[in-house]
């Protein structure tokens, strides 16, 4: 049991006064007994403590440039408008007038009967048939070119065939002057000084048959 104390009593001496000595790095322990002898030394070196990591700046929000969306409507495109067809231009047979006053007086200037046929060319079966079987026929148009002043007033009935307006006007001019009856095919002998001598539908023989009737019209022909 004395033993013990002993042990006891000398454990505290050993441990009674421990320095600690730090400078930078390096930390620097000394332990002295009670009687003041030196019973342990140590050095330890002590890493630097790491710099603390910045703090992450947040990366500001770049707010992005509003889209602008124009609804623009493209710009109408002028169109001109497609020009009119025209009228199609009547046209006279070869040797025949279209204007009934100049007719008459080309007749009055040359002392010769006029002849003024009315027709309706894309209607009138009898006035297609007359034109084809006499008076586009060369023997006829031989026969009149020295005894005759040849007038053509034409109605037809489709639009692609109507006259221009200004002949339309002639034809009408020359139909009331002539045919009140609206007769067709109509063909009227005239007389140079303006006298009606005679008026005829459709006669059937061609040319021959069509100049006996005017020589019993006008004898002298």
């Amino acid at each position: 049991m004395a033993l013990g104390l002993a042990l006891w009593s000398a454990s505290p001496a050993l441990a009674q006064k421990t320095t600690v000595k730090a400078k930078n790095d390096k930390v620097k322990t000394k332990t002295t007994s009670a009687t003041g002898a030196t019973v342990a030394k140590s050095k330890v070196t002590v890493a630097p403590a790491a710099a603390p990591a910045p703090a992450s700046q947040p990366t500001p929000a770049v707010a992005s440039a509003p889209q602008v969306v124009l609804d623009v409507a493209p710009a109408p495109v002028a169109m001109t408008p497609p020009a009119p067809a025209a009228a199609p231009v009547a046209e006279a047979p070869a040797g025949w007038l279209l204007d009934l006053s100049a007719a008459q007086a080309q007749a009055k200037a040359t002392n010769r009967p006029l002849l003024a046929v009315f027709s309706g060319s894309d209607w009138c079966k009898p006035c297609i048939m007359y034109e084809q079987e006499v008076f586009s026929k060369p023997e006829f148009m031989a026969y009149a070119k020295d005894k005759l002043v040849l007038a053509h007033f034409d109605f037809p009935r489709l639009k692609k065939n109507q006259p221009s307006a200004a002949q339309l006007k002639l034809n009408e001019a020359a139909a009331n002057q002539l045919n009140h009856e609206g007769d067709y095919p109509l063909a009227v002998v005239v007389s140079p000084e303006g006298k009606v001598l005679a008026k005829t539908g459709y006669i059937a023989g061609g040319p021959a048959a069509f100049e006996a009737y005017l020589k019993k019209v006008v004898p002298t022909l």
